[in-house]
């Protein structure tokens, strides 16, 4: 069994306690305006292009193929790049060969582990579901996810994992669907099963301005959290920096809120 991977960080310190080695799984279903990781929604490998640098020869776009409105760069393309500005996003691993690469690190993981991120982790369960049954016993496992899964998928998952880092971003379902592309029932569902589960678990809420960070939500977030007896939760500060990547994947970072247009004009780097 093989599943598709967008990167690998070593020593991260964000993913969860201790050291982390944290893996991303490419394929996302949720479409979040604000995505960090916009390299990381398609499921499949693909091209991705650097702007920075680039030459406008039109060599890569000469050998790229076109599918609607969107050029997708391909192998050819990489190559033809005078600059070396394309590059693979996503790489084919088998169970066997990831979790022999995480291991190699088992010994400075100790008080750490290993974190499955994404894209969604969910979105690819048999093969997450095969890496934490092989990484069982030997290293602390994370599953970093939105929680959007079917419900049969999250509870075999909830069985697996030694701790989850939930997002929780929008708690009306209206507004979820309008920035994040989904309804929020599948989300909400997982969480009351994660909280009454006894599994460990660290809710995050990520600080998007004007949208996410309303009082509003955030009084509907702490209820939410409240009723299920959630400890402590995480507030992740929105980086502006983000939309630079959207470029690579030949898309337009259309993320406009008032208080975003105000942060985007001045010197401020994110907004908490």
């Amino acid at each position: 069994m093989d599943g598709i991977v967008f990167s690998i960080e070593e020593f991260s310190i964000y993913d969860g306690p201790g050291i982390h080695t944290t893996v991303f799984l490419k394929g996302c279903p949720m479409r979040c305006r604000w995505c960090h990781n916009p390299e990381g929604q398609r499921p499949e490998p693909e091209i991705v292009r650097s702007p920075n640098g680039c030459l406008h020869c039109g060599a890569c776009e000469r050998l790229a193929e076109k599918t609607g409105e969107r050029l997708g760069y391909t192998e050819e393309s990489r190559l033809a790049c005078p600059n070396g500005l394309l590059r693979r996003c996503g790489e084919r691993w088998t169970v066997d060969a990831l979790t022999a690469r995480v291991l190699k690190c088992a010994p400075l993981l100790e008080n750490g582990g290993v974190t499955f991120s994404g894209g969604e982790p969910l979105a690819q369960p048999e093969f997450l579901l095969a890496c934490l049954d092989r990484l069982r016993g030997k290293l602390h496992t994370a599953v970093q996810t939105s929680g959007f899964a079917p419900a049969e998928v999250f509870d075999e998952v909830l069985q697996k994992a030694d701790l989850f880092l939930f997002d929780l971003k929008l708690i009306d379902a209206e507004a979820h669907e309008r920035w994040t592309g989904q309804n929020n029932a599948p989300i909400l569902r997982n969480f009351r099963a994660l909280a009454q589960s006894g599994v460990p678990y660290i809710p995050r809420v990520p600080l998007i301005p004007g949208v996410t960070d309303t009082e509003e939500n955030l009084r509907a977030v702490a209820s939410l959290l409240q009723e299920h007896g959630a400890k402590s939760v995480e507030l992740l500060p929105y980086h502006r920096t983000a939309g630079g990547k959207y470029a690579m994947v030949g898309r337009v970072y259309d993320i406009k809120t008032p208080r975003l247009i105000q942060f985007n004009d001045s010197s401020a780097g994110f907004a908490a």
